[in-house]
């Protein structure tokens, strides 16, 4: 089983890990890209207003361009610990065990705008760019990762679990992946779609999978293993809903353990 996760826009400072050695990440067929786009972001750090531009940041944000500028210099740290945020408060990968983290390092991959895909064992640099973003004299990030990224998924054998987000599954789609929406019920039992904090239970849902001993092999396993695991999910195909009681929608890693319901 792979799960698929979004990165996020913030990322964790420093690192004790070299500086960025494309060479030795996962996905090797990813590189010619991964290079093209560190080049590029390094290039674009040299003018401030243009890259700002591009990726969408303020003058109070040229911090983050800074950290581009450093893209071949600065310290790395693994990919796991690298993005921060909800999600990856809620998935908590320094808290595991060791076997919990190895299984992690298995079972869970990163859609990345600047690398594609990594895995925990790939260490990586602060850095900012977004599956949106649109660099100066370059093709889309789709129209540049699609047919290289598409490629070393299709290579995938396992179940695959897609929790990215649309603009990053959108860079290579994974035909026959499981997809996850997050729905809120009220006592009424009117559902909405739950939106910011999707994330928290997307990162409880990922640390579970990432962990469990038990290795689901198609959609119908996975559901009934997330149902005896206390995670109330419904499927329509390959699709699942996970519905979350309203006064469950919680994002603190505190109350992630009361998430289970």
């Amino acid at each position: 089983m792979l799960v698929l996760l979004p990165p996020s826009e913030t990322k964790s400072p420093g690192g004790s890990g070299s500086p960025l050695d494309l060479d030795s990440l996962s996905s090797p067929a990813l590189s010619p890209v991964r290079a093209q786009l560190v080049e590029a972001l390094v290039a674009l750090s040299d003018d401030p207003p243009s890259a700002r531009a591009a990726l969408g940041l303020s003058a109070q944000q040229d911090g983050e361009i800074a950290r581009n500028a450093a893209l071949l210099s600065a310290p790395t740290a693994p990919a796991l610990e690298r993005y921060t945020g909800v999600l990856y408060d809620a998935l908590d990968v320094r808290s595991l065990t060791k076997a919990g983290r190895a299984r992690a390092a298995s079972r869970l991959a990163v859609g990345s705008a600047l690398f594609g895909l990594v895995r925990d064992g790939d260490r990586i640099p602060a850095y900012r760019l977004s599956a949106g973003s649109q660099l100066p004299g370059l093709p889309t990030l789709r129209t540049l990762w699609k047919p290289a990224l598409s490629a070393v998924l299709a290579d995938i054998d396992d179940l695959v679990v897609d929790l990215r987000s649309g603009s990053y599954a959108a860079l290579a789609p994974v035909p026959g992946a499981v997809t996850v929406t997050v729905l809120s019920e009220r006592s009424d039992g009117s559902r909405a779609v739950v939106s910011h904090f999707n994330k928290a239970h997307k990162g409880r849902l990922a640390r579970f999978l990432a962990t469990t001993t038990a290795e689901p092999t198609d959609v119908g396993r996975l559901r009934a293993l997330l149902r005896r695991n206390g995670f109330p999910v419904e499927a329509d195909g390959s699709a699942l809903t996970l519905v979350v009681p309203a006064d469950q929608v919680v994002t603190t890693r505190a109350q992630r353990g009361n998430l289970a319901g």
